[in-house]
């Protein structure tokens, strides 16, 4: 059985959206404008690359990752050979970029836990915060890979999902509090 991670930069109010900068978003580029970047507290992006064996992402963050990311060949080096998935009803195959290895669209939550059952590895998830947030309510994610960074940003699609479910325990694995503000939060999901 695969283990799905979701990984995300987050504001302490939980919003993930736009950390790097996406035009048409108040707060965007929230994670460097105003935060001193130290390389340390970005290593658990490092680990993540070399442990995942597939990216899991929704389509819009598809949509967004892949013009560039392929590009990205010295930053990205192993984001860029694995095998990604992306989960959308509507995203077209045939309008898969060609550049960024094996890309299986999955149209269903369904098909995302058949997918878990069968494969091995980690799979992690980046951006997507609807998939994520759906993921979470149906109980498929593993473990939370989360740099929490030191501001509050009062909108913004979040991290984790409003809707009025019982409690779900987070057992805390790692954790690492850097110069710069930003922690780092690596939480398994207690089952």
């Amino acid at each position: 059985m695969a283990t799905l991670i979701s990984t995300a930069f987050i504001s302490l109010d939980g919003v993930m959206e736009a950390p790097g900068g996406e035009a048409g978003y108040r707060s965007a580029g929230w994670t460097f404008k105003d935060i001193d970047f130290l390389d340390e507290a970005y290593e658990l992006k490092g680990q993540e690359q070399l442990e995942a064996t597939a990216m899991m992402m929704g389509r819009l963050s598809y949509e967004a990752f892949s013009p560039i990311w392929p590009s990205m060949t010295e930053d990205f080096p192993q984001y860029n050979a694995m095998r990604k998935y992306v989960v959308s009803t509507r995203l077209d195959p045939d309008a898969l970029v060609t550049n960024w290895g094996d890309i299986t669209v999955l149209r269903s939550l369904e098909d995302v836990a058949r997918l878990k059952e069968a494969a091995g590895g980690t799979i992690i998830i980046h951006g997507s915060s609807t998939l994520t947030r759906n993921l979470a309510d149906a109980g498929l994610i593993d473990r939370y890979n989360l740099l929490v960074f030191p501001l509050l940003l009062g909108a913004g699609k979040r991290l984790f999902s409003d809707t009025d479910k019982d409690k779900q325990m987070l057992r805390l694995v790692d954790s690492k509090t850097y110069a710069n503000g930003i922690q780092k939060m690596v939480y398994d999901v207690v089952r």
